[in-house]
């Protein structure tokens, strides 16, 4: 086999990875190959004339070949970040994405305020967990909250689990299957209740890039014929959960925030405010209802 250097395999397969349409090829590849030799990225450019065992080779023409039929780079590696945490990710849930880190930050910051007010421990609920991150996060950074975590999917809830257990928090985190909520005890009551539910309309799904169109589980995706229904749900049925003075996070999709704002006022809640994302698009929406 003629030999192939670090810097070889790099360049080559960035140039396979943009035939095939993959965006960032070169960040994408790097990601790869650092995985593949338990290395840090940037400890990479250390090691450009590294020549790499055939096996070496053999396993990132592999990793190469997935990510350019379009799996994902968290399901080829198993795992993403969220919130400095490490989330195991696979075909069963939905891969976080960077924007929802604003949605827990805001409900972390907002479990502090409550614990700092009240004597008993603030209480969160994840509406439609999914891999868990939303929830995990939330008692990682809020010791004294207890959270419950609820999803239709018995297959989310073992990856959520195992995530939970991974981060320490599995005993502070009440994982519950079932129908939203239907699946709680009808006691209980929440300071916040937060949820990045499926929002994107029905007929849009097709378009989607293909790592989320064909990787994604669609229940995760698909929000109904305008990606409202869960926004509809949320309002509906919210309200009897949470305690007086809680609130409801949402995050939602493009051109949906005005149309969440008349449905929850609709529902007499009140909106207090629908946060930018990164990129300065409307994508969470705070209410707390007047009930």
């Amino acid at each position: 086999m003629v030999p192939v250097t670090v810097l070889e395999a790099i360049q080559r397969s960035t140039e396979f990875l943009t035939r095939k349409g993959v965006d960032s090829p070169r960040l994408q590849t790097e990601l790869l190959l650092a995985h593949l030799l338990k290395l840090p990225r940037m400890k990479l450019y250390l090691s450009f004339e590294r020549v790499l065992t055939s096996a070496e080779v053999d396993a990132f023409r592999a990793l190469i070949k997935r990510r350019g039929q379009r799996e994902p780079l968290q399901h080829i590696v198993g795992s993403t970040s969220f919130c400095g945490l490490e989330i195991a990710v696979n075909r069963h849930v939905l891969i976080p994405r960077p924007e929802t880190e604003l949605l827990a930050e805001r409900g972390w910051e907002f479990l502090a305020q409550v614990t700092s007010h009240n004597a008993q421990p603030s209480t969160a609920l994840d509406f439609g967990t999914g891999s868990g991150c939303l929830a995990i996060a939330l008692a990682s950074k809020c010791p004294a909250s207890e959270v419950y975590a609820v999803d239709l999917s018995p297959e989310a809830l073992s990856v959520a689990r195992e995530n939970a257990a991974r981060h320490g928090v599995a005993e502070r985190i009440r994982f519950l299957h079932g129908d939203g909520f239907a699946a709680l005890p009808t006691d209980a009551r929440f300071d916040l209740i937060v949820s990045n539910p499926p929002y994107i309309p029905s007929a849009e799904i097709s378009e989607l890039q293909p790592e989320v169109r064909d990787y994604d589980p669609r229940g995760a995706l698909d929000g109904g014929a305008d990606g409202l229904e869960y926004g509809r749900r949320l309002a509906a049925e919210s309200a009897p959960f949470l305690k007086p003075g809680g609130r409801l996070m949402l995050e939602f999709g493009d051109d949906q925030g005005e149309l969440l704002r008349g449905i929850f006022q609709e529902q007499k809640w009140v909106v207090e405010t629908i946060v930018a994302d990164y990129t300065h698009r409307p994508r969470f929406l705070v209410a707390t209802c007047s009930k």
